[in-house]
């Protein structure tokens, strides 16, 4: 199959995770382009001061040092994800304003996918772009849904004292991670920290992504539900909610 990633440049994990998917991605498949836009992590896309400032403000000074460090470790020893889809010879292809647009879907078309994959796209998918390849548009959501749809699972899953958490990678449709689930692993969450959480549940969620292409491309689907009815969904925490996370003694890292 031919296949178009849709993801962002997101610093800290991405760019390992999308190493591995791309390492173990059987031979009969292969990756045509890349749309990757800058990192949104706050589900929107904001300027880089302004997502600064969210984040020291949110989520405190301690969380924001220590992130901050991170992230200059990561422009200066780590590999972005441009750069992971250079070294495999993947087209990024350039797009500006909404994917949705229709010169957008001409250049996304124009490259023939079969199959478009999303990890961590930063946009709301319409019906022209979720259809424009035969094999559909899957997407990675690191929660075990229909609970904890939205954003930071790992971070909600934590604050709410859960059990267990999953991955889920599902068909997209025009909500939001609301589609038909292709393939789902239950993980049990333990005394981890988020980012403990975080690597894992990516991690899990690349190998779960192979496993999707090759049921999609088997034609061996057998989707599982995932109901309004049962549905949670989690937007952005407040300075409030991260306080209870600290409290009831939930770790970042």
């Amino acid at each position: 199959m031919r296949i178009i990633l849709i993801t962002q440049n997101e610093p800290f994990y991405l760019s390992k995770n999308i190493d591995t998917l791309l390492k173990q991605l059987p031979e009969e498949h292969i990756v045509i382009g890349a749309v990757v836009t800058s990192a949104s992590p706050f589900g929107k896309k904001e300027k880089f001061l302004d997502k600064a400032l969210k984040t020291k403000k949110v989520f405190g000074l301690r969380f924001f040092l220590y992130y901050s460090l991170r992230f200059i470790y990561s422009k200066v020893f780590q590999k972005s994800v441009t750069q992971v889809l250079y070294e495999y010879g993947i087209d990024r292809i350039e797009i500006q304003g909404s994917i949705n647009s229709k010169t957008n879907l001409d250049i996304i078309k124009s490259y023939r996918p079969d199959l478009l994959i999303s990890i961590l796209g930063n946009q709301i998918f319409k019906k022209p772009l979720i259809d424009l390849a035969p094999k559909g548009c899957i997407n990675l959501h690191t929660a075990l849904l229909p609970k904890y749809r939205g954003l930071m699972p790992t971070f909600w899953v934590l604050k709410n004292n859960e059990k267990y958490t999953g991955v889920s990678v599902f068909f997209v449709d025009e909500g939001i991670d609301s589609g038909p689930i292709i393939v789902q692993e239950k993980v049990k969450i333990g005394n981890k920290t988020q980012q403990q959480l975080i690597k894992e549940t990516k991690q899990i969620g690349m190998n779960l992504i192979l496993k999707a292409i090759d049921l999609i491309d088997k034609n061996e689907l057998k989707l599982i539900e995932n109901p309004e009815s049962e549905k949670s969904y989690y937007s952005f925490p407040t300075r409030k909610d991260v306080k209870e996370f600290k409290r009831i003694g939930k770790k970042f890292f």
